[in-house]
């Protein structure tokens, strides 16, 4: 079993395609990865980036592809409408399943996309998208919907989801996520947890949706498991590595 994450690097290792490998390996699956941007950053903060030219991205794409059978992929920080575009292409090439979690701004509140990034994300990537994974402020953008209660997510689900199948997260919604799968819209419960351990909890949650597909779970399933799995990440993580409560609980101290 494999997947791809092609997403940004973050040297802290809390978020982006460090974090996206931490967690595939996981829950048990091989993880391949495609760089789209380097930043400086860490929990705190986001002090420079430098995205990767969307042919270089092409050629990596190209090279894994080349050598392993990839079905599930995710996306990560694309960053430009070129970047958008040329992994769009890529996905459609090539068949791939793909989550994309629409990163847009950091936790820390960096911006991590530019330009026209909306557009080209809605115009060339999300029609080919198998579900999106935005959080409630990356949703506003998707939508053009202001979201402040449950109910107003739906009504943005619903926008978003005439393009692909959707999952509105829960960090901003009281720990509720709303979902939207083949026109169907649900509610997931959840509580909201009191931590500041969040950092790279959407890339997580992308991860391990894109994991568990793989492992064989439809996608209704895959959401549940995914939040399940970065609720108790979150629950019992360290110094905002969301992945150190697998290493903690494998191997205590």
């Amino acid at each position: 079993m494999l997947a791809l994450s092609i997403a940004g690097f973050d040297p802290s290792g809390g978020a982006g395609i460090l974090a996206d490998i931490k967690t595939f390996s996981a829950l048990g699956v091989y993880g391949a990865g495609v760089i789209t941007a380097l930043t400086a950053q860490n929990v705190g903060r986001v002090s420079g980036i430098m995205p990767v030219p969307p042919g270089f991205v092409e050629e990596q794409l190209d090279l894994v592809m080349e050598d392993l059978p990839v079905v599930h992929a995710k996306t990560g920080m694309l960053y430009s409408a070129e970047i958008v575009e040329a992994v769009a292409e890529k996905v459609r090439e090539y068949g791939l399943r793909v989550i994309v979690d629409p990163v847009m701004v950091a936790a820390s509140g960096g911006e991590l996309s530019e330009g026209n990034f909306v557009r080209a994300l809605r115009r060339h990537l999300l029609p080919e998208a198998l579900i999106v994974t935005p959080n409630v402020a990356e949703a506003e953008r998707l939508s053009d919907v202001p979201i402040g209660s449950v109910d107003d997510a739906i009504r943005a689900a619903r926008v978003i989801g005439e393009l692909c199948d959707v999952i509105i997260t829960g960090g901003h919604l009281g720990g509720r996520s709303v979902i939207q799968i083949d026109g169907d819209v649900e509610v997931l419960e959840g509580e909201l947890l009191d931590s500041r351990n969040t950092h790279g909890s959407g890339c997580s949650f992308s991860a391990a949706t894109a994991a568990y597909l793989e492992r064989g779970l439809d996608l209704g399933e895959a959401l549940r498991m995914a939040d399940s799995f970065v609720r108790e990440a979150i629950r019992h993580g360290h110094h905002g590595t969301l992945n150190q409560f697998w290493m903690h609980s494998r191997y205590p101290e």
